[in-house]
């Protein structure tokens, strides 16, 4: 059974007059909120024609309560009719319908509503209202999270009413609630544990050679190979260098067990990145496998004395890798983790350390704490709300951090099958492996979709329930066309691994299988989707910094629990980026009406022409478009700023297309741009061929290579 509601910042309340709004409301929620108004006079509020429970409805019933119309041209005027009926300390709280949506939807009012309350002209505060039984690991005891915890935000004056900002703090307040949540404070490697121990018969599937192994014997391999790290190093990290298999498995979660920071390198990197990650990191000791050693042999590999082969060492530990596994069969999982001397303590405490891709510039470390991770498992692990035992594909590298956190801890946590694969890049495989075993969601980019364009039958395809892409924008026309082919719409999401790292997806909308009440759409092309539940926004101007409403393009800043505390011995960055616990994304973009969040670029992708703010994203779209390009099968432009002495920078254009008369090109082009209505600043002032576009191992566009070839081709 479900503890009582929990209020936070009840002290917020206005003493005067105001109007109450929550994110949504339960039949439980109803009598602990309508406690807050005390012996104040309290009018309840609904729009005409909702969808209301039969016992949301005996609760109005009894009260005095008011409907109104979305289309009332003179909503102004009930708001004045609400105000001097409550009186100047009178409360209203707004009673939302019942609604079709994913779990994990933060806000249940339409955009339309928001606009209708706004129009009412009042003094407002938002009620964050957060029910933990929804959005809960499966390792939890949900006997012991209360039924609702619910933020008060700030109050607000009527000239400061607007959907835009009942919105942001619906959701800011949304996420002082979810971050209030105690499994927070717990540890990843517990977690990590209970989920490998709870979900002991699930299989991880090898795709390279079709061996199946369980999560026990998993369990039992990470146990006694972590025994031996602790022998191997006395320094707090550990390097692991491996693609995703059950090898990378073993290796990360051994280092967790070991009590040791796992560190994986990533091998795709150039030598003095990769040389800059292992010095940052303070690593002597590196988790490997031969085979793996001799399929790379240009890496930069460390001396072999400093090498832990991991194909070498399990062997010679069967007989202990079979006692964790019969100990685990028998044991409580307190006692079992206990006995593996691993703690439910971890919190604000490092857990995994990843580095920045490197896209813009050298690679930043970027420590993720166990409250980062967990958080943000619970956060799109929900959301997604997979089947139970569903398998996904884990071909993303480990280093990068939606390959650790999505198709490693995610699936092992919450009882998900896991097919592995070392290379995202080998799509016939792949697509092999999806038939074969059924797997329901692939995690991709919009780079690796395009090999599927190319090499794929669409009924290799057919098991896949979910498509997720990220790292780059989805162009709108590869999303199109990969639909038509497959039968099945990718999904844009978005984050950074700052954010550990999923902030944005969108989803299919929900059927109303014939029920009166409304489905609040869940997806929107073009857009990276709705925030995930327990993160909160803002904008501000890129010029000036000042705060703007977050319907208007601006700088994002998110906090939340998945939200990493500062770069690794950085401080000067990490100063660059917070603003309190308000964290700087860099990237540019706002919000929808309802609640979609369009990225328009990354600030070190606009250039600023003449005090204008010229987006690449959106100038390679238009470039595309004009060319009549398909970016079905590869990308063949991108968007470079040159400095220029005149107005700060130029427009120059990467091309594997660009014919011999470049000049001629570069006008025609620009006539193409200016005739699609497309400003005189954006155009290209210059073409310049390339054999291919840069492209990191991760899928996302190489902003450093693209610069540096256009600045050799400048000089």
């Amino acid at each position: 059974m479900s503890k009582a509601p929990q209020f936070l910042y009840q002290d917020r309340l206005s003493a005067s007059f105001t109007l109450l709004i929550p994110s949504r409301i339960n039949e439980a929620d109803l009598a602990p909120i309508e406690k807050l108004a005390g012996a104040r006079k309290t009018l309840w509020l609904c729009e005409e024609n909702v969808v209301l429970s039969p016992s949301v409805e005996a609760f109005l019933t009894k009260r005095e309560a008011i409907a109104f119309s979305n289309q009332d041209t003179q909503l102004e005027g009930v708001g004045k009719k609400l105000r001097e009926d409550a009186g100047e300390q009178g409360l209203v709280i707004f009673v939302t319908g019942e609604t079709i949506a994913h779990s994990g939807t933060t806000v249940h009012i339409s955009g339309e509503t928001l606009e209708a309350l706004a129009k009412l002209k009042l003094p407002f505060q938002g009620l964050g209202v957060h029910h933990p039984k929804e959005l809960s690991l499966s390792i939890e005891n949900e006997s012991n999270l209360p039924s609702a915890i619910i933020a008060l935000s700030e109050s607000f004056n009527a000239d400061q009413c607007s959907s835009a900002k009942i919105r942001q703090e619906l959701i800011n307040s949304y996420e002082e609630a979810f971050s209030s949540r105690t499994f927070l404070n717990g540890s990843l490697t517990y977690a990590a544990l209970a989920g490998l121990k709870r979900n002991a018969k699930i299989e991880i599937i090898d795709g390279t050679n079709d061996q199946i192994k369980t999560y026990e014997v998993m369990l039992g391999a990470a146990l006694a190979f972590s025994k031996v790290l602790k022998t191997m190093t006395e320094k707090k990290r550990i390097g692991i260098i491996l693609p995703p298999g059950p090898g990378g498995l073993i290796a990360n979660i051994a280092a967790l067990f070991a009590g040791k920071t796992p560190v994986n390198i990533n091998f795709t990197a150039s030598k003095g990145a990769v040389e800059s990650a292992i010095r940052q990191a303070d690593v002597d000791k590196f988790i490997t496998a031969d085979p793996f050693v001799r399929k790379l042999p240009d890496f930069s590999w460390p001396p072999n004395r400093d090498l832990i082969l991991i194909e070498r060492i399990l062997p010679t530990l069967r007989k202990s890798i079979t006692r964790w596994v019969l100990l685990s069969r028998v044991t409580p999982t307190p006692l079992f983790a206990k006995l593996a001397g691993v703690k439910n303590v971890g919190g604000d405490q490092e857990a995994v350390l990843l580095f920045t891709s490197g896209s813009s510039g050298d690679p930043k470390g970027v420590p993720l704490t166990h409250r980062n991770i967990l958080g943000n498992v619970c956060q799109f692990g929900t959301r997604l709300n997979l089947p139970d035992k569903a398998k996904i594909l884990g071909s993303l590298p480990l280093f990068h951090s939606f390959g650790l956190t999505a198709t490693l801890l995610y699936p092992i946590i919450e009882g998900l099958g896991l097919v592995t694969f070392p290379s995202p890049l080998d799509t016939k495989r792949i697509a092999e492996l999806v038939e074969q075993h059924k797997i329901a969601m692939l995690l991709s980019t919009p780079t690796f979709l395009r090999g599927y364009m190319r090499r794929i039958a669409p009924e290799q395809l057919q098991p896949l329930q979910l498509v997720v892409t990220g790292a780059e924008k989805l162009p709108q026309s590869l999303a199109l066309a990969f639909e038509k082919k497959f039968n099945i719409p990718p999904q844009e999401g978005y984050g950074l691994t700052e954010t550990a790292p999923a902030t944005n997806v969108n989803l299919p909308d929900l059927s109303s299988q014939g029920s009166k009440a409304p489905v609040i759409n869940s997806t929107r092309l073009g857009t990276v989707g709705n925030f995930l539940p327990g993160i909160a926004v803002r904008m501000t101007d890129p010029s000036t910094n000042e705060e703007l409403p977050i319907n208007k393009a601006g700088i994002i800043w998110m906090r939340g629990p998945n939200v990493f505390s500062g770069y690794l011995n950085n401080q000067t960055k990490s100063d660059e980026v917070f603003d309190g616990k308000w964290f700087k994304t860099g990237d540019v973009g706002y919000i929808c009406n309802d609640g979609f969040l369009t990225i328009e670029g990354r600030i070190s992708r606009f250039s600023k022409i003449g005090g204008e703010m010229v987006p690449h994203e959106a100038v390679e779209a238009a470039v595309n478009q004009a060319l009549g390009l398909d970016e079905e099968t590869e990308r063949k432009v991108a968007i470079v700023g040159l400095p220029d002495e005149k107005k700060g920078e130029s427009i120059a254009l990467l091309s594997i297309i660009a014919g011999e008369a470049l000049e001629q090109e570069c006008l025609d082009l620009r006539y193409r741009l200016l005739d699609k209505g497309i400003p005189s600043l954006w155009c290209p002032k210059q073409i310049i061929p390339v054999d291919q576009i840069p492209i990191l191992a991760s899928g996302k566009l190489d902003i450093k290579a693209c610069a540096d070839l256009a600045l050799a081709a400048a000089d």
